[in-house]
């Protein structure tokens, strides 16, 4: 099952924007969502995740106090609330589940086309 990350779009910096995960279909061991960025030229990287069940949140330390992830079980949605937007945040943002409680990228599956942000300086 694919993710489908939405919500991107180019911003200044400083500026808040909230990116969308919709996944539906979700085996019943599924233990988590997480988001994932690829800034241009470079790998892919954790940026946080929510449990679906008890709503635990993790984040990366580069957006920890500035990224907010958030669920809605009943819409089958996951936020990513940005605010302080960053140049350096500027990337491919994905969403991808994982049945492990763990932030390793190879861990998850489900990986969409993701949704670009794009920060201005």
């Amino acid at each position: 099952v694919q993710l489908q990350a939405s919500g991107g779009g180019l911003v200044q910096a400083g500026d808040s924007l909230r990116l969308s995960c919709a996944h539906s279909e979700l085996r019943l061991r599924t233990f988590a969502v997480g988001w994932f960025r690829q800034p241009p030229g470079k790998e892919r990287e954790f940026v946080g995740r929510i449990t679906l069940s008890a709503g635990l949140t993790s984040y990366a330390d580069s957006v920890k106090g500035r990224f907010t992830i958030s669920r809605d079980n009943a819409k089958n949605l996951v936020f990513l609330q940005m605010d302080s937007l960053r140049p350096e945040d500027t990337a491919v943002y994905y969403c991808a589940t994982s049945d492990f409680n763990t932030v390793r990228t190879s861990m998850y599956s489900g990986w969409g086309q993701g949704t670009l942000v794009t920060v201005s300086s």
